[in-house]
């Protein structure tokens, strides 16, 4: 952990001069960071990192020769540091972030000011400095600790995929809301990819910037058995059906009689975010009148914590990813210290757990 005495150290990775030149210029007026260096590619970079020591790099993920995520995969191995990636609105993001990125931010495209990419781009590198680097290439172990019950270890390859649910009147009247933050977008991956198609209709909040939510939507509905889509205004929540709020709307979950469906609208930020877990969360707590579960991943801050508190508090089954496998564990271990979370589970483990929950529901 850094000392809040000292500046975080940056390197700011580019190949372009105007884009270098823009992120140091602007990074370096930030009080808590200090930028120590730059470099034009991946083989600068990796001299740079080893000579400069830094605490949190920025890379663009399309560079000449070694690419963003050939260097993640061929240097994190080794030399464990948080990146995050200053992309343009690309699908490889995604692969990048598979290959053990910390997070990312939307480069500059006429959308958005200079100032307000500076900005994001300075708070996720205060995130990242505190960030735990997952190697993806490690066989980790992982651990299920249900509350006031001993922790049970199970191998990572060990975690079931699990086949169909089948039939019932209580999974077909059951939603599940999940929340996630910095290291979410992989932390999700893990969960979704191990659930059946047919399981409970979910609602699904992670912080990303505005043009990606459709594409991350898109990629997990090829990897994963379930329909993956980014939600739009009125869609109908039902079993097989996972609905990612989009970027920049704030997602609500509305009952129409005995049916669920989604609102998409603008708002003002909640918990500092647009879209917020706590929005989501609250409105299933209020709204919700069939059996639900609330999930909260890796994440700074608390955002999706006090959500997650009313939604056990109207009955909910909630659970809370570990310390161990966090990323960053910052909103799981806010709701956990509130008492929001019923059982805290490792990332690789909460499908099991959730598995669990649904199976006994629908008996």
């Amino acid at each position: 952990m850094l000392s809040k005495n000292r500046p975080i150290r940056v390197l700011v990775v580019d190949d372009s001069m105007v884009a270098r030149n823009l992120i140091t210029k602007g990074l370096s007026s930030h009080p808590r960071i200090e930028v120590v260096g730059t470099a034009i590619n991946a083989l600068d970079a990796k001299q740079k990192i080893i000579h400069l020591s830094p605490d949190v790099v920025t890379m663009d993920v399309e560079m000449p020769g070694t690419s963003g995520i050939d260097f993640l995969k061929q240097f994190l191995p080794e030399h464990p540091l948080p990146v995050i990636l200053v992309s343009s609105l690309n699908l490889r993001v995604f692969d990048a972030l598979a290959a053990g990125a910390v997070d990312f931010v939307r480069k500059p495209d006429g959308t958005e000011s200079n100032a307000s990419f500076l900005h994001a781009l300075a708070q996720k590198i205060i995130v990242a400095s505190c960030a735990k680097v997952h190697n993806p290439t490690q066989t980790a172990r992982t651990a299920v600790s249900p509350t006031g019950g001993a922790q049970v270890q199970a191998a990572h390859a060990a975690v079931p995929l699990f086949g169909t649910l089948g039939s019932s009147t209580a999974l077909d009247h059951t939603i599940i809301g999940l929340g996630a933050s910095t290291g979410g977008t992989e932390a999700t991956l893990e969960v979704l990819k191990r659930l059946p198609a047919d399981i409970p209709g979910m609602v699904i909040v992670q912080h990303m910037p505005v043009g990606f939510t459709k594409m991350y939507a898109e990629r997990l509905n090829r990897l994963c058995k379930m329909e993956v889509r980014e939600a739009v205004q009125g869609d109908e929540i039902h079993r097989g059906l996972a609905l990612i709020a989009p970027a920049d709307l704030q997602m609500r979950v509305v009952r129409l009689g005995n049916r669920y469906t989604v609102s998409c609208q603008p708002g003002e930020k909640v918990s500092g975010h647009r879209p917020s877990v706590d929005m989501l969360f609250s409105s299933m707590a209020s709204t919700v009148k069939c059996h639900m579960v609330g999930i909260i991943m890796t994440g700074m801050g608390r955002d999706g914590a006090s959500g997650l508190l009313e939604m056990r508090k109207a009955g909910a089954y909630t659970i809370g990813q570990d310390k161990d496998s966090c990323v960053v564990y910052g909103m799981p271990c806010v709701a956990h210290e509130i008492g929001a979370v019923m059982v805290q589970a490792s990332c690789e483990n909460i499908a099991n757990v959730l598995m669990t929950h649904l199976k006994s529901q629908g008996k």
